[in-house]
């Protein structure tokens, strides 16, 4: 089993979730995906994932992202993800491990920006590992330049939008009336199993 996804899976039962297990390969030279996922558990929050190699890292961001560089969004860390969970949407069971609606608020690729202080390029997984990492998005809805950066331990990071890159003043759109990027519904319809 992958070490990478060992936490995540020891978590779930997939007898009784329709979440991906996951399979063990080796990281592509593809491009990197990033997804923004609306999570309706037992708090309503977005999970904000970045392929980074096999697997997606994941933060739980409670407030979601802004456009808005004056808004320093709080992300807390939590397992790393299947690649195929970049595509899940629908009902994790309660009584499961993050038992709640799950849609797909925004997804698309991402360039890595992260470089050292002479300006070199820096692997962008040895940037997530130092604290700080700078990555351009290229999303449905969210666009240009943010980072990451850990403020305390490992326990809680920053996502801030960059001035000027196609920065916007408003922050993000109300949860509960979003729509999936992929599917077009909302939270509620994807409990209820509209189509």
């Amino acid at each position: 089993m992958s070490e990478g996804l060992r936490k995540y899976r020891n978590k779930r039962d997939f007898s009784r979730t329709e979440e991906p297990r996951g399979q063990d390969r080796a990281p592509g030279e593809e491009e990197h995906h990033f997804v923004v996922q609306i999570h309706d558990a037992s708090t309503l929050h977005f999970d904000f994932r970045l392929q980074v190699g096999d697997v997606l890292k994941s933060w739980s961001i409670p407030k979601g992202p802004s456009d808005d560089p004056k808004d320093k969004r709080l992300a807390v860390p939590t397992e790393d993800h299947p690649l195929e969970y970049e595509e899940f949407e629908g009902v994790i069971p309660e009584g499961e491990y993050g038992g709640g609606t799950v849609i797909v608020w925004d997804h698309g690729t991402y360039e890595p920006l992260s470089h050292d202080r002479k300006g070199r390029p820096v692997d962008f997984g040895e940037s997530i590992e130092h604290g700080h990492a700078t990555f351009r998005l290229s999303g449905s809805k969210l666009h240009g330049e943010y980072a990451l950066t850990r403020i305390r331990d490992d326990e809680a990071w920053l996502l801030v939008k960059a001035k000027g890159d196609r920065a916007r003043p408003h922050g993000t759109p109300d949860p509960r009336r979003a729509r999936s990027v992929t599917s077009g519904r909302t939270l509620a319809q994807v409990a209820a199993g509209q189509e």
